[in-house]
């Protein structure tokens, strides 16, 4: 949201955030804003995206203090039967 003062003012949530960043874009979809609201929009668009930059990198330093400074890959458990993928190669 932009205030009387010209400024935006910072989302309350990263969720906030990205529900108002795919609002944002939908509306710029749509083709129904005028040259002045796209511009508007971008720029607030921008402001969000940083903001969620922001947000998952601090998380993503908080993984790696709780996970003793190393960030580890994230292995899914194992199906019990491997799935063809269909890029096996023959013998």
């Amino acid at each position: 949201m932009v205030s009387k003062a010209g400024r935006s003012s910072p989302p309350k949530d990263f969720e906030s955030a990205l529900s108002e960043l795919e609002a944002l874009v939908a509306g710029m979809e749509a083709g129904q804003l005028s040259l002045e609201q796209s511009l508007a929009a971008y720029k607030r668009g921008m402001e969000l995206v940083a903001y969620c930059q922001n947000t998952l990198g601090t998380a993503e330093q908080q993984v790696r203090i709780l996970d003793d400074g190393l960030l580890k890959d994230y292995h899914p458990a194992e199906p019990s039967e491997e799935v063809p993928t269909g890029h096996e190669t023959e013998r």
